[in-house]
């Protein structure tokens, strides 16, 4: 599996994320669309980033009940995306019926790829305890949200690029970890608890990083991209 980095598109209208995309004439890179934007641009607004030739991770991280995320997912899968997510806290039971509403949304018998959510990178040790009264360490956690995605027959999970290791360790080196919380050590940590560098998600054992602000907030953002992509994908 080739490493990529994921451009997190966090953008308030279709019109900031195109005119962000314009900035790249040589490439193509893959983008995250989240909920900000897809609730902003709907499912056009994919269709046009999907005609420019942009891989997508739709990044909406679904959570229902099981016959609800399995329709959204037929949906989202006739959308031609290439990755989509869910929250591991909904259980084996909605992480099946979203991989089965995937395989209906396609007459081909393709999918796109399915990774879950194990705990946000947002949250702490103190506030799994504390406010989601989920007693012990983040990592047990993370490991049994792992596992349990992959009994579903996920692809991987969203996780720390801290905890990559730990995903491999539970569920095998062929299930993916995707990585949000990178930052570099000269950058601003904003929001996130549990960071790193690109360089070192890369030796830790990340598939794909999640990059936001230090790409779509930087000064030339073309030349972060391509640093975020020679430190990580070599």
């Amino acid at each position: 599996m080739d490493k990529e980095v994921i451009i997190a598109c966090d953008f308030a209208s279709p019109e900031a994320v195109l005119e962000f995309l314009d900035r790249f004439e040589e490439e193509k890179p893959f983008v995250k669309i989240g909920m900000e934007l897809f609730y902003a641009g709907g499912p056009d607004i994919v269709r046009r980033i999907r005609e420019r030739g942009h891989k997508i991770f739709l990044d909406l991280k679904l959570h229902d009940i099981p016959n609800t995320v399995r329709k959204a997912m037929r949906v989202l899968s006739s959308l031609d995306v290439d990755m989509v997510n869910v929250h591991a806290a909904g259980g084996v039971e909605m992480m099946r019926a979203a991989v089965e509403g995937l395989r209906e949304g396609r007459c081909d018998g393709t999918r796109p790829l399915i990774i879950a959510v194990t705990q946000l990178t947002s949250t702490s040790r103190e506030m799994l305890n504390r406010e989601l009264l989920i007693p012990g360490e983040i990592n047990d956690c993370i490991a049994q949200y792992a596992r349990n995605a992959c009994e579903a027959g996920l692809d991987g999970v969203v996780c720390s690029p801290l905890e990559a290791a730990l995903v491999k360790e539970a569920c095998g080196s062929g299930f993916m970890a995707v990585t949000p919380g990178i930052r570099y050590p000269d950058a601003a940590k904003d929001d996130q608890s549990r960071i790193t560098s690109p360089a070192d998600a890369r030796r830790i054992g990340s598939d794909f990083i999640v990059v936001g602000r230090p790409i779509t907030a930087a000064p030339d953002p073309v030349a972060a991209y391509r640093r975020c992509k020679a430190d990580f994908c070599g």
